[in-house]
Formats: structure tokens, sequence, C-alpha cells
């Protein structure tokens, strides 16, 4: 086989791998599913969920994308020859450009709210004028298409460096920034008046407020959170070198996507208690509710610059792995050249986002289910194509792949003993992630 490039150190694969996990989801999403659904019950829960579902998957894409350091469906076909489960890649590919299409309007609009926090201008406003702010931001159709085609521009110019001079640089550089800013944050709004009553929120275990719901919450949050089931972390994995420890490594990030998530709460909910801001769920969240916070507090310039860069670093980091399945994908199956490969990625992530962006504005009447483009896009990523990826990777692993492979995977070769971590896997990966997925899968539907 010849020499394949990969991450250079443990630190870069690590860094790069928990980028691809913490987004936006980390940042908003799991703080107000936790607060709603019994605070400490819904984070118990959650942790459950990341040990018997989330790393056991994370571990499985790993084992997949080292065992043959190539893409999802050279990897398939290697793993499985004669079968036609390399099939599968084309819902990972697909997955992956709707993911990249929707979510990248968000990251223009980060990028526009980090321009406006850098001249000054998110201060002095009532909450209607933040409110205004952003409802003519997505209105406004050249606004939306400009700052998402920014962002893009960012991403694939990271891609252009490559593995080594690209992804893992950028991944070393931000994910520690990423860790320092939401600590001082965290410092911060652990020092504000209201603090307790915000801590309380996020963890009061509240059992009287864990509906089954909020149960099957818990399980998709983790299971989106983490970014697992449309092989980005195989296409990581395969960059992975042979020594690496793929169960240490799986561990590190689910816990720090994890502590990511609990951090971000411990930084909004004091404030927003503080403050007497009613705590609300989703990008408004961003973008109406925390600028108006930072205003009445010491220094709000500087906390509304480091928390839209705060948010700005998980952005990109997840959107460089989106975009490196699909530009491995073409590497290896259609022998393009990278620059090529990057072209024609960018190309169609471009179509994408400009529909997303459009579905605010000129588009905004074109319906699908209800569901304008942007809403359509990410519910299909979400429910759909992230879980039956989940699904057929824990079915493929635990159900099919050759054992002797999954054992010198997790052994690497015999050199390490894999037994209780070997038996763990294969249990989870059997019973516990299928029927799990599948539950989420019909709840998120709409069919339980």
């Amino acid at each position: 086989m010849a020499q394949r490039v990969g991450f250079a150190t443990r630190v870069g694969a690590i860094a790069a791998a928990v980028g691809s996990a913490v987004g936006l989801g980390n940042i908003w999403r799991f703080p107000f599913e936790a607060g709603m659904n019994g605070g400490g019950a819904f984070i118990l829960v959650y942790i459950c969920c990341i040990l018997v579902m989330g790393i056991p998957v994370i571990l499985s894409e790993f084992i997949i994308g080292r065992s043959t350091h190539s893409n999802m469906k050279a990897a398939l076909r290697r793993l499985s020859p004669g079968k036609k489960y390399y099939l599968f890649t084309y819902i990972c590919i697909v997955g992956s450009f709707i993911v990249i299409g929707f979510y990248s309007v968000v990251c223009g609009w980060i990028i526009e709210y980090l321009y406006q926090a850098a001249m000054g201008q998110l201060s002095n406003h009532t909450p209607q004028e933040y409110n205004e702010m952003f409802s003519s931001l997505v209105a406004n159709p050249w606004r939306c298409v400009g700052w998402t085609v920014l962002f893009l521009a960012l991403n694939f110019l990271v891609m252009s460096r490559g593995i080594e001079k690209g992804i893992e640089r950028v991944s070393r550089i931000m994910m520690p920034l990423l860790f320092v800013i939401l600590i001082i944050f965290c410092i911060n709004s652990l020092l504000m008046p209201g603090a307790g009553k915000g801590l309380k929120f996020l963890f009061y275990p509240d059992f009287s407020q864990l509906t089954l719901r909020g149960v099957l919450d818990a399980f998709g949050q983790a299971f989106l959170s983490l970014s697992i089931g449309i092989s980005c972390l195989v296409t990581y994995g395969s960059y992975f070198k042979d020594d690496a420890l793929l169960t240490r490594d799986a561990v590190t990030v689910g816990a720090l996507d994890t502590l990511v998530a609990i951090l971000s709460g411990v930084m909004i909910f004091p404030a927003v208690f503080s403050f007497g801001v009613e705590p609300t769920a989703g990008p408004r969240l961003i973008f109406e509710v925390l600028p108006g916070i930072f205003q009445q507090m010491t220094g709000g310039y500087l906390w509304a610059l480091l928390f839209f860069l705060l948010v700005f670093f998980a952005s990109l980091t997840s959107t460089i792995s989106l975009s490196e399945i699909p530009i491995t994908f073409m590497i290896e199956e259609h022998k393009m050249s990278r620059p090529r490969a990057i072209v024609w990625t960018a190309l169609l992530t471009l179509v994408l986002s400009t529909l997303a962006a459009l579905s605010f504005n000129v588009l905004e009447d074109v319906k699908l289910w209800g569901k304008n483009i942007f809403d359509m896009m990410d519910y299909a990523a979400s429910n759909i194509f992230m879980l039956l990826g989940g699904l057929f990777t824990a079915v493929y692993v635990g159900w099919i792949m050759d054992r002797k492979i999954i054992h010198d995977q997790l052994t690497n070769g015999g050199r390490l003993k894999g037994g209780i971590v070997e038996t763990y896997l294969i249990f989870c990966l059997r019973y516990v992630a299928p029927v799990s997925i599948i539950f989420i899968f019909l709840y998120l539907t709409g069919i339980i």
C-alpha cells in the first residue's frame, strides 16, 4: 500500500477529532435541553448515553478508518469483499453535504456578529432592537449569502493546506483557545450575583421533570453532539498512526465534547439569570439574548468579541471535518488531485448553502413538507442521515465485521489488553446502540 498522509501527532489527531464533535449544539442546545429536562437528572442520563452509545460508535468509526487507512467506501470494500455494504458511503456523502449546507449559513451569521462585535456595534440596544437586527440579517439575501460564502472560503482555505498543515494545525490552535475562552467565561459567570440560580437551573437533579421524551432527547443530544453517523471519524481515523491508542482516544473525544457542553451551560445560565432574561433555545439565544447580556457586563465589548470568536472556532473545526469526507472520497475513489476535489466540494456546498441562506428571504415561500429549505436540510441531516449512519456503523462493527480485526485494532496487534473493552464494545454495538438509535429515530420522526 502506498504511503498515506496522516496526522503528525496524537495531540493534533485528538484536537481534530474533538473539533469535529464540538459545535453549536454544545454551546446552545445542550444547556437548554438540560435545563428543560430535569437539569442534573438529564446530565446523568446524557453521560450514560455517551458511555453506552456515543463512545462505542466513536470507537467503531476509528476502527473502520484506522484498520484500512481508507475512505469509507474503500474501507467497506476491503473489510467485506464481494458485499455491497460500501453503498452506504453515498448516504454519508449526501449527509455531509446537507449538514455543511445549512450549518454554513449559521456560521455566516456568526461571522457577521463577530464583525459587529469587533466594530462595537452590539452595544446600547434594546431587546427589541436585537430582535430586529437578527431579523434584518436573515431577511437580507445579499448579507446572508455573502457571509456564508466568506465562511466557506475560510473553510476551504484550511482544507487546501492539507491534513497536517491545514486541519491538524488549525485544530491544534483553535481547540485550546476555545477551552481557554470558555473557562474565562465560566469564571466570570460564576462571579455574577445570579450564579447560584443559574447553576441550580442547570445541575439540580429534578427527576420529576425528566420524562421518557427527556431521556430520548438525552440520547439524541449525545448522538448529534458527537457528529457520529456520517463517517467524519472514519475519515479522521484513517489518518491515525498504527500505534494510536484507539480506546483512549475515543474516550478522550467523548469526555472533552461533554466537558464543552457542560461548561457552556456554566457560561450561559448564571449570566442569563443574573440579568433576568428568560432562557430560550436555538440560535436566537446566541444572536438576540446574549448580546443584550454582554452590553450590561463590565467590559461588554470584550465579552461579546470573545464569545463570537469562541463560537466561530467551534463552527470552523466542525465544518472542516465534514468537508474532508467528500474530499477524501473524491481523491481516493475518483483519483482527483486534492485541489480539484476541494473545488468540486466547494461548488456543491456553495449551491446547497445558497439555497439554505435564501430560504429565509427570496425562497421563503418554497416549502418541503411544511418546512423551508434550511429547516428541511437540518431535519434530514439530524433525524435521518446521521441516525441511519450511526445505526449502520453499530450493526456493521457489532455483527458483521471480522472480530479478529476489531481485536487487532483495540490491542494494536496484540500488544495491549483488550478483553473487557472488546466485550463491552460488542455488547453496546449489538444491543444498546441499535435499540437506542431506533427509538430516537422513531421519536424524532414523530412515529412515537
